[in-house]
């Protein structure tokens, strides 16, 4: 007598924890107008600079820009670090005034 072997194809699908999200504002889409609008500003100030307009709104364009960039950067960390032990959190904080002290003091001594 034969046996018969009975080969049973299963399929399984596994999602990995790298899977794509299709969310309307995504990471990438953030990071994408981000860099564009910025890009934009700084063309602007450069133009600008390039025409011996004031240097106040040159500054001001650029430091509207660096602000933005860092508002997201920090939003984005903090969802990274909020999960994390205190430490991660004092860490971060401490590196966000380091940041705005770095931003702020130069454009009060000047």
């Amino acid at each position: 007598m034969a046996e018969t072997k009975k080969s049973s194809s299963t399929k399984t699908t596994t999602t990995s924890s790298s899977s794509k999200k299709s969310s309307f504002w995504g990471l990438n889409k953030i990071s994408f107008y981000t860099i564009g609008a910025v890009a934009i500003l700084y063309l602007i100030s450069l133009i600008l600079s390039a025409c011996n307009v004031s240097s106040t709104a040159v500054m001001a364009l650029q430091n509207i820009g660096t602000a933005i960039m860092v508002g997201i950067v920090a939003y984005l960390a903090w969802k990274y670090v909020r999960s994390k032990p205190t430490v991660w959190k004092v860490l971060y904080f401490v590196l966000l005034l380091v940041i705005l002290a770095g931003i702020i003091v130069p454009l009060v001594m000047g």
